[in-house]
């Protein structure tokens, strides 16, 4: 028996939906990534007229040939991204050379603050995932804003600063990447802590492989990560690999992958602290952060940790959340 067209699309399952807010490099190389993985439909929000319209119909035309099916909407409003499974945001100033991460501080706590409220009533069963910078006080602000379980609002930098870290040991030893795992906790930024003992090359790790003097080397470049493309580019920020990593999460959490990944999470005693997103191992699942992973330091790790930590909380201490 041949079904009909309103038979067919009766019988249809509901893609997942995603909304990425700010339609810039990231948010929409975010929408490409995700459509491309064929993760659902996408929703690009930008207050810019035009630009999320036109972006994505442009993604919508490479379906085509990419072979996606993935509906791509457009909007300078948030009505269109009501019932959202992820919301990923983006939205906010890109650090320009020179600029310090707390100089983004206060102007970005005020985007993300309006954006926090515009979604939240219209996707209350949505995982937020921030990638606006400074990231981790960005995330507090938004999980205080949002008044969510800690759970469901995650910040993404640890997947970031571990590939970032991949890449320069992968070039180090002209292994594959795929070869690599690399261990990245604390906040995002110049105090992050790479964990090179944790840090493996088909489960050997790199302090078997490399001198220490070049671990050091390698750790540096990963924590100045983001200031080196910006001084390169001179008129932007990073996107290729922030929107990646920012999709590894949307696809961990769709697919309840029960995958584990450097994020910025709550933390309520785990590594020492209490009451602050900071970046640690977590399991992604379709719950959002359903565990936190803790794992031993050694005493300067840990001192290390603490150290950063201690810069977030001194953010988050600014904006009095």
């Amino acid at each position: 028996m041949q079904l009909g067209r309103a038979e067919i699309l009766s019988t249809k399952q509901p893609r997942p939906k995603i909304t990425v807010v700010g339609a810039g490099n990231v948010g929409a190389s975010v929408a490409q990534y995700a459509v491309e993985k064929e993760l659902g439909d996408v929703v690009l929000v930008d207050v810019i007229e035009g630009v999320p319209q036109g972006k994505a119909l442009d993604l919508a035309q490479a379906g085509p040939i990419h072979g996606y099916d993935s509906r791509l909407i457009g909007s300078n409003g948030y009505d269109e991204s009501a019932n959202s499974d992820i919301v990923v945001i983006t939205a906010g100033l890109a650090r320009k050379p020179g600029m310090t991460r707390d100089d983004l501080l206060f102007k970005n706590a005020e985007i993300v603050g309006s954006v926090v409220d515009q979604v939240v009533g219209r996707s209350k069963q949505a995982i937020l995932i921030l990638v606006t910078n400074p990231l981790d006080a960005m995330v507090q602000l938004a999980w205080k804003r949002s008044g969510w379980a800690p759970e469901r609002v995650i910040g993404m930098a640890g997947v970031l600063d571990s590939s970032r870290f991949r890449t320069f040991i992968a070039r180090e030893l002209n292994v594959s990447v795929e070869n690599v795992t690399a261990f990245v906790l604390g906040g995002h930024g110049d105090t992050m802590v790479p964990l090179p003992r944790y840090s493996t090359v088909a489960g050997i790790p790199i302090t078997e492989l490399l001198p220490k003097a070049t671990i050091d080397a390698l750790v540096q470049r990963t924590a100045n990560g983001g200031a080196e493309i910006v001084g390169l580019l001179k008129t932007g920020s990073a996107y290729y690999a922030p929107a990646a990593s920012t999709v590894e999460m949307v696809e961990a959490i769709l697919k309840d992958k029960k995958k584990i990944l450097p994020c910025a999470a709550y933390l309520n005693g785990q590594y020492g602290v209490r009451g602050l997103y900071v970046g640690v191992p977590v399991k992604l699942g379709r719950a959002g952060v359903e565990q936190v992973i803790e794992i031993t330091l050694a005493p300067d790790e840990q001192a290390a940790f603490d150290k950063s930590a201690a810069a977030v909380r001194e953010l988050v201490d600014k904006l009095k959340l």
